[in-house]
């Protein structure tokens, strides 16, 4: 932004040197990165951060220099005299996206070049000047940093002003002279039949102020940031104007703003100004920041006494209640950036001079390496997912209601307690999402039907649900999807999908030295019932995982013969289970025995189940126990199966002898046989 010192001197009486306003703006955050010297004037270019919209003016440059000098600030003069009543209506329909809409008519001006300051000031900030009216609105957009917009009264229909969204197939020509289309979400100024400008961007050229304007309607109006962003962007179209509504601009100053304009005009055009026209539906209402004396100090690394903070903030005039550990600011509208502490303790940090603060060297304690963070594990999980094929996926915590009913969710589960978006990106996108299943599936849908045959994706993010509170209820989630099309190949595929990935499952657990863990069979009503399981760790239930449906398969409308695989864990669960320490044990000197066992037992006994139960035998050398063999067929009985175990015997101290491993294996072989009813395939 470009800021000559002789239109600053115009708000606050400074005697020192440009190098010196340099130095002092940009030792308060306000980067100086040059000064020019033009036509017995200096212009400094300053550097204003996105953050600080409340100082892209001249007054808002004069408003530091204030609070870093001391010295008062001048209010340019702005006061109307006399008001006449004309007949105009202003209607906000869109009240979110406007929150305030003044403006004034003015009658009878004479439209002619501007008088020499004027340009002059406006050619040294880089705007060219085109006639009296459109150069006093920049004038004062500049000065007081708020955007107005004049139009041609006698070219408004209906003597009305409606402030409201594009809707479906609008277009307008603006003050460029192109035609643009405009986004259904654009908001715009309409008069009574037809949009006559892109609010807070641009106008349009049938209103446009001319030669032959008499008579005109001025526009000073508050509009949000994010809608003015999103049209700006969606047209192509920048301006001074748009450049300053993104930032957030002075709902209260406006006011200011449209009275100095019309000032400006009485006395440089003539004319009649009519009353002030206010449509104010959402009232600005400040919110309080609480601050703490010790934090201030603390994240400073200062001592600054209480009264010496405080009296940094009111060369802000900011509104400040103090109590006994903590004092309260009120930002002004101005201010839209101070939102919490660490913001008015930056404020303080600047005025009381960064150049003021000591330097420290960082302590660094040296210590043994303990508990992983939350984001070293997170870390690890991703990791551990890369390494089994599997590419990250990243999208929206959005989800289309429509994948409830495509996955069978019922009515009653908590899957179906979802938060309703009030302005979602897509309308399809309506809901918080419940679960990470809906969108991976789409990740699918997309890849499928494009031609990829190979897909494994996953997915870390964070899943909500409504609890009734003013907050939903978060929890972090690792979703995935596996799909491999089965075609001709030089060799065959030993594994199954489905044990594909319960493996990589199993590795991320290993990883994270997570134990105890298990697999049931699912009742997930969007999985195959024969190729799905539950996943417990330490006995509770953590996820999922398991083939899709045939019925949910047709559903999404995929012809495939091959299983498209799921799983969903949850993550704040897993990270309970992940052990604080790790305990190191030496190399086994003696080595193991392994002996085998084959038991026929009920189809409805879980392998998981023998597995615990083969742990459970009150012995210290069984090391290790595995499933090596299923079958189901001839000779084996209706409603049974066979399941194999290998177990691995090994003592700690001394090498196990065949006799006691023989004698150790036939009592577990008893114990098994009487606890699950089975015996031995064979016998």
């Amino acid at each position: 932004m470009h800021v000559p010192l002789s239109w600053l001197k115009e708000f606050i009486d400074i005697e020192i040197s440009a190098d010196e306003v340099a130095q002092k703006l940009t030792l308060a955050g306000l980067e100086v990165e040059a000064i020019d010297y033009l036509d017995d004037d200096y212009v400094f270019e300053v550097n204003v951060t996105p953050n600080r919209g409340d100082c892209l003016s001249i007054l808002g440059i004069a408003r530091e220099l204030s609070a870093i000098t001391g010295i008062p600030l001048k209010i340019p003069e702005h006061e109307i005299k006399a008001e006449e009543d004309y007949d105009f209506k202003i209607e906000i329909k869109d009240k979110e996206l406007c929150n305030r809409y003044t403006g004034r008519v003015v009658k009878g001006v004479t439209i002619a070049d501007s008088p020499d300051w004027i340009k002059t000031r406006l050619e040294k900030c880089g705007i060219r000047a085109i006639n009296n009216i459109v150069d006093i609105t920049n004038y004062v957009l500049l000065e007081l940093g708020h955007p107005l917009h004049a139009f041609d009264l006698d070219t408004l229909m209906g003597n009305t002003i409606r402030v409201d969204v594009a809707g479906e197939n609008q277009s307008i020509v603006t003050l460029d002279g192109v035609e643009r289309k405009l986004p259904e979400s654009a908001l715009l100024i309409w008069d009574a039949e037809r949009p006559v400008a892109v609010a807070g961007v641009m106008g349009g050229a049938e209103t446009e102020v001319t030669e032959s304007t008499k008579n005109i309607f001025l526009e000073s109006a508050y509009f949000k940031p994010t809608s003015i962003r999103r049209t700006s962007k969606a047209l192509g179209l920048k301006s001074e104007s748009s450049y300053r509504f993104e930032r957030g601009t002075d709902i209260e100053m406006l006011e200011t703003a449209l009275d100095r304009t019309a000032f400006l005009i009485e006395k440089i055009a003539g004319g009649k100004i009519g009353k002030k026209i206010d449509a104010y539906p959402k009232k600005f209402v400040p919110e309080p920041v609480t601050v703490r004396y010790e934090k201030v100090n603390r994240l400073l690394g200062t001592d600054i006494p209480h009264e010496d903070m405080l009296n940094t903030l009111k060369k802000l005039n900011l509104d400040i209640k103090t109590e006994k550990d903590y004092f309260i600011v009120t930002p002004p509208s101005s201010r839209s950036d101070l939102k919490r502490d660490a913001d008015i303790i930056e404020e303080i940090a600047r005025l009381y001079g960064y150049d003021r603060i000591p330097t420290t060297v960082p302590k660094a304690d040296i210590t043994s390496a303990g508990k992983k963070t939350w984001r070293h594990i997170l870390s690890d999980i991703k990791n551990a997912m890369l390494k089994e094929g599997f590419h990250e996926a990243v999208n929206y915590s959005f989800m289309n209601e429509k994948y409830l009913d495509i996955l069978n969710i019922p009515e009653d589960d908590r899957r179906r307690k979802t938060i309703r978006l009030k302005n979602p990106l897509r309308k399809e996108d309506s809901l918080l999402r419940t679960m990470i299943l809906p969108s991976l599936v789409e990740n699918f849908i997309y890849n499928f039907f494009r031609g990829i045959k190979d897909i494994r994706i996953f997915e870390t993010s964070k899943v909500f649900e409504n609890t009734g509170e003013a907050l939903p209820l978060e929890s972090l989630r690792l979703g995935g999807i596996y799909f491999k099309e089965k075609t001709p190949s030089l060799w065959k595929e030993t594994a199954e999908d489905f044990y594909l990935v319960k493996g990589a499952l199993e590795s991320l657990f290993e990883k994270l030295k997570i134990k105890e863990c298990s697999f049931s069979p699912s009742g997930e009503p969007f999985l195959h019932p024969g190729k799905s399981a539950d996943i417990y760790i330490a006995g509770e239930r953590t996820g999922f995982m398991g083939a899709l449906s045939p019925e949910v398969v047709e559903r999404l409308d995929v012809k495939t013969k091959s299983d498209i695989l799921v799983f969903e864990l949850d993550v704040d669960k897993l990270l309970s289970f992940i052990p604080e320490s790790l305990t190191y044990t030496p190399i086994p000197k003696f080595p193991p025995i392994e002996r085998d066992v084959a038991l026929v037992i009920d189809d409805s006994i879980k392998a998981s189940e023998i597995i615990n139960l083969i742990r459970a035998y009150p012995t210290e050398f069984i090391e290790e126990v595995s499933v090596f063999d299923f079958y189901k067929g001839s000779n084996i009985p209706e409603g049974k199966k066979s399941l194999a175990f290998s177990i691995r015997y090994r003592s700690k101290e001394r090498t196990l002898t065949d006799e006691e491993v023989e004698t150790l294996h036939k009592g577990l072989i008893e114990y098994l046989t009487a606890k699950t009813g089975g015996k031995i395939r064979g016998q």
